[in-house]
C-alpha cells in the first residue's frame, strides 16, 4: 500500500508559470472558489495565481465577499516564493 497522500491538483497558474517571474508580480495565492458567479472558476475549484499588488487587493475583496477563501499566500521577490507564516496563539 502507498501511504503518501495524493498530490493536490490546482487550477490556474503552474508553480513554474511565466507570471511568477514577471516584474510586476508580488504575490501568490492558493484558494478555493466558493460562489458561482466570479472570474476565478466554479465552486470547489482549488486555484493558484501569481498576482500584482492591485490584483491581490481585488482577490482580498473577493474573499471579503466570500466568493473565494484564500488558503495559502506568499510574497514573490524576483521569482522566489516566500510563504507567509501563520501567527501562533499563545
Amino acid at each position: 500500500m502507498n501511504d503518501t497522500p495524493p498530490v493536490r491538483e490546482l487550477k490556474g497558474h503552474n508553480i513554474l508559470a511565466v507570471e511568477r517571474f514577471q516584474d510586476g508580480t508580488s504575490r501568490m495565492i492558493e484558494f478555493v472558489v466558493r460562489k458561482r458567479k466570479n472570474p476565478y472558476g466554479s465552486p470547489g475549484d482549488e486555484m493558484r495565481l501569481f498576482l500584482t499588488e492591485s490584483e491581490y487587493q481585488k482577490a482580498l475583496e473577493s474573499q471579503n465577499r466570500q466568493e473565494i477563501r484564500i488558503k495559502r499566500y506568499a510574497h514573490i521577490i524576483e521569482g522566489h516564493i516566500l510563504y507567509e507564516k501563520k501567527k501562533r496563539r499563545k
